[in-house]
């Protein structure tokens, strides 16, 4: 039987980063982390149109600080600041906290897993030949700077008619037992009227320096 852990889980501390940053004892814990459940699930469902890579809660004394890293920001920023605006009432009204949102744009999106993953999820949905669809996502990733791209897409997927299967394709170097290896690993799932497909992808940046 195969031993398998999470790819981001697996390297924390040594080339990842947590997502959340906070400290809390006892009963306080489970209410800030289900606070941090609350967030990120009010901000995926607003601000999805702006191509979400990444979220970061980081939690002081008075404040807390969501930062927001998007492939589009000019979506989620709107004209003037009022889409931004916006989005910090509901936070703020969902938590009864002040909370500062920052956006970060996310410079080259063919290197983030879950935007890729994303896209690998649109062209699904579009009735695309999946193992086309991800062959050529695999290639655009590598042709960005990727040293190595794996996705993995698994449930029925070539229509009703058939069973469930699993379809892999590897590019470059995905090294799975280097703590030192920058993965940006992403899961999607396609909701399909024939059946649900999952989507794995993992993006090799390189080996992090001085770890």
């Amino acid at each position: 039987m195969g031993q398998k852990t999470h790819p981001l889980g697996f390297r924390l501390g040594v080339s990842q980063e947590w997502k959340s940053r906070w400290f809390a004892r006892g009963q306080e814990y489970g209410r800030t982390a289900l606070a941090d459940v609350y967030i990120r699930r009010y901000l995926e469902e607003n601000a999805a149109s702006s191509g979400i890579a990444d979220l970061e809660i980081e939690r002081e004394a008075e404040k807390i600080k969501v930062i927001l890293k998007v492939s589009r920001p000019g979506v989620v920023i709107g004209r003037g600041g009022s889409t931004l605006n916006i989005l910090k009432a509901g936070l703020n009204k969902l938590l009864d906290r002040k909370i500062d949102l920052v956006v970060e744009e996310v410079k080259v999106p063919e290197l983030s897993g879950k935007l890729v993953g994303e896209d690998v999820v649109r062209q699904i949905k579009m009735r695309m030949p999946i193992r086309r669809v991800m062959n050529n996502t695999a290639e655009k990733v590598m042709s960005r700077g990727a040293k190595g791209v794996k996705i993995i897409c698994s449930g029925v997927l070539s229509g009703p008619s058939s069973i469930s299967r699993r379809e892999k394709v590897v590019k470059g170097s995905v090294p799975s037992q280097t703590l030192r290896a920058n993965i940006n690993y992403a899961r999607s799932t396609v909701f399909t009227s024939y059946g649900t497909i999952g989507v794995k992808v993992w993006v090799y940046l390189g080996e992090v320096e001085g770890k």
